[in-house]
């Protein structure tokens, strides 16, 4: 029994160990994920709160100067979304509960981006019409909210700082910086450009840090971190001979995509979400390739600030009318950019972009909150599948179109259909248009293409019209000639 009972003290030892074998051993994949190379904030001698200060105190000059989109529009809430997701996956270490981020889209050409202390970032509409996929976009967000988090404005206020300066010219400095000069175009009167400048071009030892914790931060939100790498190639490709202005105030501290690159390579433990995303982008991209072109700095520098209202795809005259004349018994041909033709009615306008192509009557498309919106017609238009399945590729595209339109909603399953001899899919969707007031049926047809792309047709009209649209519908579907 003495034996029994040193044997089972041996085994409640043993197993003791066990436990903290494989609790240290599930533990250390996940801290080595988490870390990848060490961030320390440079030295600071404001606090958190003096950077939520001087940050409102720019905010308040930046919106009066800056065109913005509005804050309900579609393409503000989905920055909105992504930059919650990234905002979540700071580092414990660098979460700051006196700061508050908020996203807005500024409506300017340039491909830029800045972050003022304390959390409020604007991206620029250049910026996301440039970026090739949201994790492109999103890793713009995550190297500023890095700046942000990781205090850079004011740390190299501390830097700068001499017994002349006022603490409260520092806010001021921080707006010339953004929106004074080179950097932005647009001069903020009353602001010391000299100082200003020096606290926001960021020094190369600044910059390498967001980089790094940029890459983290994307890695734990679920995004791939080298499309954080990606991005730099691409904003300098796209901003030509000059290079984009984001860039003369983010300077590359060298060897950047490579280090960036590395620092994916020990963050390779991520699992990067992808599900929905291509659509969600393509679908922004889309819309705002509706909208009219975005002013240059230059111009909104003298005067230029556009009408939100104004700001959409279709003639400055259209407006939605409570009488619609009805589809016309004659159709034309559309061809559309060599991937596809469709016959529609005749008294039917089209309204193209490089991906889709409205088709409405008259009295059927205008602006809704400064966004492009038709209430009778069609869109049809090609977006990458993500998937050899039609099924998969169908519900992403689905998802992505109810997250952009919330008040539709599936009235029944996908049925089967076909598409210029294709196998195809149909989904019926009904709610009531925050347009109109009515209730709204929507039908979306979905095929593959053998090039990796989802072609797709979105039929809209008031339910009580529906029915007199149908035959005009499937006239179009008929007629659809996939090349």
């Amino acid at each position: 029994m003495k034996s029994i009972s040193r044997c089972g003290q041996c085994g409640r030892h043993a197993s003791q160990a066990t436990i903290w074998l494989i609790t240290i051993a599930m533990m250390f994949p996940l801290a080595a994920l988490a870390q990848g190379s060490r961030v320390v904030a440079p030295r600071n001698r404001y606090g958190a709160g003096d950077d939520v200060r001087f940050g409102r105190q720019a905010v308040a000059q930046v919106e009066r100067q800056l065109p913005t989109l509005p804050e309900n529009s579609e393409v503000d809430a989905y920055v909105e979304r992504v930059g919650r997701r990234l905002v979540a996956a700071i580092p414990r270490e660098f979460r700051h509960p006196e700061f508050n981020y908020e996203f807005d889209v500024v409506n300017a050409r340039e491909i830029n981006a800045f972050a003022l202390p304390g959390g409020p970032m604007y991206v620029n509409r250049g910026m996301i019409e440039a970026a090739r996929t949201e994790g492109e976009m999103a890793g713009v967000m995550a190297h500023e909210i890095s700046h942000v988090a990781l205090r850079h404005g004011t740390a190299q206020a501390t830097r700068a700082q001499s017994p002349g300066v006022q603490l409260g010219a520092i806010g001021g400095a921080i707006l010339g910086a953004i929106i004074g000069g080179k950097v932005g175009g647009v001069i903020a009167q009353g602001t010391q450009l000299g100082l200003g400048a020096y606290l926001l071009k960021y020094s190369r030892e600044y910059e390498t840090q967001a980089d790094i914790l940029g890459a983290q931060i994307m890695a734990r939100a679920g995004y791939d971190p080298r499309d954080l790498a990606n991005m730099f190639r691409t904003i300098e490709r796209q901003g030509g001979g000059g290079g984009p202005e984001w860039l003369s105030s983010h300077p590359n501290p060298g060897n950047r995509y490579a280090r960036i690159n590395q620092e994916a390579e020990k963050l390779r433990g991520y699992r990067a979400r992808t599900s929905g995303e291509t659509s969600d982008f393509s679908l922004i991209q889309s819309g705002l390739r509706r909208m009219a072109p975005a002013p240059a700095m230059t111009e909104i520098a003298r005067g230029r600030r556009p009408d939100p209202q104004a700001g959409r795809r279709y003639p400055d005259d259209s407006r939605i009318s409570a009488r619609i004349e009805g589809p016309s018994s004659r159709y034309r041909t559309y061809r559309g950019d060599n991937l596809f033709q469709i016959s529609v009615p005749e008294n039917w306008r089209e309204f193209a972009d490089r991906n889709s192509v409205t088709f409405a009557p008259p009295g059927a498309y205008g602006a809704h909150q400064g966004q492009a919106v038709f209430t009778h017609g069609a869109v049809v238009g090609v977006i990458d599948a993500q998937s050899r399945d039609l099924r998969q590729a169908s519900d992403r595209y689905i998802n992505a179109l109810i997250r952009s339109n919330s008040y539709l909603a599936p009235q029944a399953n996908y049925r089967r259909a076909t598409i210029d001899g294709r196998n195809a899919l149909s989904l019926v969707m009904a709610g009531r248009s925050p347009v109109t007031g009515r209730m709204e049926a929507v039908t979306v047809y979905t095929t593959l293409l053998s090039n990796g792309l989802l072609f797709y047709s979105v039929n809209v009209a008031p339910q009580n019209q529906y029915t007199g649209y149908e035959r005009t519908f499937q006239n179009m579907l008929r007629s659809v000639d996939i090349r």
